[in-house]
């Protein structure tokens, strides 16, 4: 396998939100994100954007207006406006704990408490919360306690 482009990490995700500024916005308050880069067309509506956690990026983006002839065979929308989530995102975090507070003081609804996941001594154990962000989309945090032996 080829290296992925300088900067780019082998595979990013896109969400789309009602509000996609002020979801950037928060994704960097509550979650730790920084943004990368930021597009933005007529009236402030997010064109593209790029935000990273470490090495992880993900792109945020406005949701289609219903009557948009969507762009890519499906319009793309907020959990909010589809009424339903249809993928969750995973972090690794230094101190599941204290990002879980930070969270939650931002205003993430927190849908899983941080708890330890121990799997044998086969395996691995983490500590991990999930939390949702103000549009539905399911984000689990997570810190390795033990690793493969």
């Amino acid at each position: 396998m080829k290296d992925t482009p300088p900067g780019w990490p082998r595979i990013s995700s896109g969400l789309y939100y009602r509000d996609a500024a002020a979801a950037i916005d928060w994704l960097c308050q509550a979650f730790g994100f920084e943004v990368k880069l930021r597009v933005e067309g007529e009236n402030g509506r997010i064109e593209h954007s790029e935000l990273t956690y470490g090495e992880g990026l993900i792109m945020v983006g406005q949701e289609e207006e219903p009557d948009a002839t969507p762009r890519f065979g499906r319009r793309r929308v907020s959990p909010v406006t589809a009424g339903c989530n249809t993928q969750s995102l995973l972090i690794y975090v230094d101190d599941v704990d204290a990002h879980c507070a930070q969270a939650r003081a931002r205003g993430a609804t927190i849908v899983a408490e941080p708890a330890v996941h121990d799997y044998g001594e086969d395996y691995w154990a983490d500590r991990t919360y999930a939390a949702l962000d103000p549009d539905g989309h399911v984000w689990w945090f997570t810190q390795r306690l033990r690793s493969l032996a």
